[in-house]
């Protein structure tokens, strides 16, 4: 290893400038995190307003599948400035991340909706959700690699956990502005123009962010490196070599794409699940949410600390596993404490679709242009919209679908061949019926605010957080120990994108298409366990220890 004064003071205990460094690197993540997730938490509204021209449960996937652009491009973005931090170094890079995001996040706030420009909102919505997710995926790895270069050997995991927070901090900054103005303005004032003062603030910390980053030094490993002259000029060229490729292939397998179905799982589905499934109000939500990010944020430096002292990889695969294993139990628990009305009904009065199962469509449209019009179509759309869950029983070829609930029927109806307005008045009067009979039978239109059970409602979030700093603390220290310097940002960037941006950025939209699909309200939990499996599996097998390795090589 070089003696050189710059690889010297790595060892050493890091200076009160270094750390002020790691604070501002830290901080400016922040904000660039709750820019990202401020859509993510205000998907319910921004389907309403720029994807008004399907229904209510196409709209929102499909403002789902907008949320998930963003992670789609992220591997581009980890690709092109993961190589350009390679080639110019850490700081710059930040600067062109941060004022992308930044100015892409504020122009969703002055953008207009679909009532105002039509077709034309969602698709300039989605060309900035592209921005946002091209920029986050420059700024992880940058700023993991930064951070951890700037830290002395055996405390790689505690500083590096800093940097972890990040995210959890943004999303919970981004829950605080949206909290803070529904309820200064009243919730009718929010969703109809409110909305987008969260989006605005954005400005403002862009300008505190491009601030903080030009206070920023160059990190001391890359510096040793260009003096030395053993960088890489293809730095994405060089990532895909043989022995390295299969490094990051393993790496996506078994480790981030577990992590990234966890850290989703338990923030961002959760939300999703209380808000969409289990009816509880926007407001209650948010503050059971963000009371758990709050209670388990410390949990990251925890966790990376221990990585420091047991390892990297076991914690990571533990957190995997244990969310597997429990997440079932803990979603049906989110049921009972709040909304157990839901539970009770279903219990005592399950909802079944009888129809012939031929005519019974896999109920997810992305894209909005299908018109399911099939008796059994219509009664499992009008379920799944309501937050009820249900089954499909077999009936005899060509039987009209209806809904059995309790002690009640109701016939739906086809939809094939009726003008606009009888389409219309039959579905006003199914829409009736069939709203009398779930009322009858005990299921709720809305999570009823008097018998929530918030200590424990807030309890089992509080776990499900508490998987995502096991899995994420140490996460950052462990990628950028396995990948050399040279080639680091790039390397360490590209398996955790593809994992974050596709295995988890998906999640939403994946698991709530099975749910729609399946009437069953958990069926959606398979997808996150699945990946978490697979990961315990392949990262217990193939995947090494990082936590002693040499990081100037």
């Amino acid at each position: 290893m070089s003696s050189t004064p710059v690889n010297a003071s790595h060892k050493a205990v890091l200076s009160q400038g270094h750390k002020k460094v790691i604070f501002a690197s830290s901080l400016g993540t922040v904000f660039e995190w709750y820019d990202f997730y401020l859509y993510g938490s205000l998907a319910a509204i921004i389907a309403k307003q720029f994807f008004s021209g399907v229904n209510e449960t196409t709209g929102f996937i499909f403002a789902l599948l907008a949320f998930a652009a963003g992670f789609a491009v992220r591997p581009f973005g980890a690709a092109f400035f993961g190589s350009l931090g390679d080639r110019i170094g850490r700081k710059y890079t930040f600067l062109l991340t941060i004022v992308l995001m930044g100015l892409s996040t504020f122009i969703v706030g002055v953008l207009p909706n679909y009532a105002s420009i039509g077709i034309a909102a969602p698709i300039i919505l989605i060309v900035l959700r592209l921005a946002q997710g091209l920029a986050l995926g420059g700024e992880y790895g940058g700023a993991a690699t930064y951070v951890a270069e700037h830290a002395p050997d055996g405390k790689r995991g505690l500083y590096t956990s800093f940097i972890q927070t990040t995210a959890t901090l943004g999303l919970f900054l981004s829950l605080l502005v949206i909290l803070g103005t529904r309820m200064g303005l009243g919730n009718e004032a929010f969703e109809a123009w409110g909305w987008r003062i969260p989006f605005l603030v954005s400005i403002v910390l862009l300008g505190v962010s491009v601030w903080i980053r030009m206070q920023l030094s160059e990190s001391p490993l890359f510096q040793q490196m260009k003096s030395e002259g053993k960088g890489s000029k293809k730095p994405f060229r060089d990532s895909l070599k043989d022995g390295n490729f299969r490094l990051m292939l393993l790496v996506l397998l078994g480790a981030t794409a577990g992590q990234a179905v966890v850290w989703y799982g338990g923030q961002f589905y959760s939300l999703f699940f209380l808000t969409q499934t289990l009816k509880v109000d926007g407001t209650t939500a948010n503050l059971l949410i963000a009371g758990a990010l709050a209670l388990a944020t410390p949990f990251f430096v925890v966790f990376g600390w221990l990585s420091d002292k047991i390892g990297r990889k076991k914690i990571i695969l533990a957190g995997c596993l244990l969310a597997a294993v429990t997440y079932f139990p803990i979603f049906k628990g989110l049921t009972h404490f709040a909304n157990p009305a839901v539970e009770e009904a279903r219990s005592q009065s399950p909802a079944l679709v009888i129809a012939d199962p031929a005519t019974c469509s896999f109920q997810f449209d992305p894209i909005g242009k299908k018109v399911f019009t099939n008796s059994c179509d219509i009664a499992a759309a009008a379920l799944a919209k309501a937050g009820v869950p249900y089954e499909i029983q077999p009936a005899a070829p060509g039987t009209l679908a209806k809904v059995s609930i309790g002690g009640s029927e109701v016939s739906s109806y086809e939809g094939k061949g009726l003008s606009k307005d009888d389409a219309k008045a039959h579905a006003d009067a199914f829409g009736k019926d069939l709203k009398a009979a779930l009322t009858g039978a005990g299921y709720p239109e809305k999570a009823d605010p008097a018998r929530i059970n918030k200590p424990m409602t807030l309890l089992l979030l509080w776990i499900l957080v508490i998987y995502v700093t096991m899995v994420y603390g140490p996460i950052a220290a462990y990628l950028v120990e396995l990948f050399p310097t040279r080639i680091r940002y790039t390397s360490m960037s590209l398996p955790y994108h593809i994992g974050n941006g596709w295995f988890g950025g998906f999640l939403p939209t994946i698991s709530f298409a099975l749910v729609a699909a399946t009437g069953n309200m958990y069926y959606g939990l398979w997808y996150p366990i699945g990946i978490a499996l697979m990961t315990v599996v392949i990262g217990t097998l193939f995947l090494r220890e990082t936590k002693d390795d040499d990081i100037s090589r």
